[in-house]
């Protein structure tokens, strides 16, 4: 969906989420990551060319500048159908498509991380690391499908520098085994993300969005953020954009005692002003979404489980 949106960003952020999801992976350097590209475009149909152009070398260009090569790949340059009926010509184009694979010498695969979060190690915390930097650009989000739009504004790996740091800061804390549990936020954003952490752990969790939201327009005198009555208007869509955009990042579990040495390592890497407490595991078995103070989402794991397994179920039925 992004590629209709915005060609070359539909390239980076292809090659920015596979990093973002190998990253749990038990990986030494950025560089031992290779990629590999599977392209797919409707050559010669007027605009697609110039569009695969722009976008081959847009991902040349953040490859050169993270440090990552693309050894191999594949293309379908012909994705696109016309056929005559009853005396009417049409076509289908398939928008263009970049598919990245990447793959990487796993140092020891028993120490790879994933969603399932970690419930006997005392008091936990989740943190946001956000690569969007609070631009929570909601183009080509499932959220934007779900009301059969595009958006007009698609996430981008606006500074390649940005993901390399992340991908060796998440390496470092893994390492220094200050890392309980990660997920890359993808599709669905954050909501779907800390969603994704519950069904795999079957608890609940308690999202907090206060450090996410802060609106300077609701200040008062003294730079406190004001509590209005009821959510609505901006507020309300400041926290949609919040909860539900799909800029590269991940949320991580830690321990609360380990707080302090994880913020230590992120701003050393400069992600520490992209880093935000989202909340933690509750033993209420619900996930709840607060905003000041209020929850202004509340439903049981197991119904919000239900409705997520339904898709499989259906192609499996």
């Amino acid at each position: 969906p992004l590629a209709v949106l915005d060609a070359p960003a539909s390239g980076r952020m292809a090659v920015g989420e596979s990093l973002t999801n190998i990253a749990a992976a038990h990986i030494d350097k950025l560089g031992d990551v290779k990629l590999s590209a599977n392209w797919m475009a409707a050559a010669g149909t007027p605009g697609e060319d110039a569009r695969l152009f722009d976008t081959v070398r847009a991902v040349s260009d953040l490859c050169q500048k993270i440090g990552v090569s693309i050894p191999v790949g594949k293309d379908s340059l012909s994705m696109r159908t016309a056929w005559e009926d009853e005396g009417t010509k049409k076509q289908v184009v398939s928008p263009l498509s970049l598919i990245v694979t990447a793959f990487a010498r796993v140092s020891d695969a028993r120490r790879t991380l994933t969603p399932q979060l970690t419930l006997d190690q005392g008091e936990t915390d989740l943190l946001l690391i956000d690569l969007g930097a609070g631009k929570n650009r909601l183009g080509g989000s499932a959220l934007a499908q779900v009301f059969n739009a595009t958006g007009s504004d698609a996430p981008d790996v606006d500074e390649p520098q940005r993901l390399a740091a992340f991908f060796g800061a998440v390496q470092q804390l893994a390492a220094d085994r200050l890392l309980l549990a990660y997920h890359d936020r993808a599709d669905g954003g954050l909501f779907a993300t800390v969603a994704e952490m519950a069904f795999a752990s079957h608890c609940g969790i308690s999202i907090d969005m206060d450090g996410l939201c802060y609106d300077p327009l609701m200040a008062d005198v003294d730079g406190n953020e004001k509590k209005p009555d009821q959510l609505g208007g901006r507020s309300f869509e400041i926290l949609v954009r919040a909860l539900f955009n799909e800029e590269l990042g991940a949320v991580v579990q830690i321990r609360r005692d380990d707080r302090e040495r994880v913020m230590t390592v992120l701003r050393a890497a400069g992600l520490g002003a992209c880093t935000h407490f989202v909340g933690s595991p509750n033993p209420w078995d619900e996930v709840r979404v607060i905003r000041n103070a209020k929850a202004v989402l509340r439903e049981k794991r197991v119904e919000l489980q239900r409705a997520w397994s339904e898709t499989s179920y259906r192609m499996q039925a």
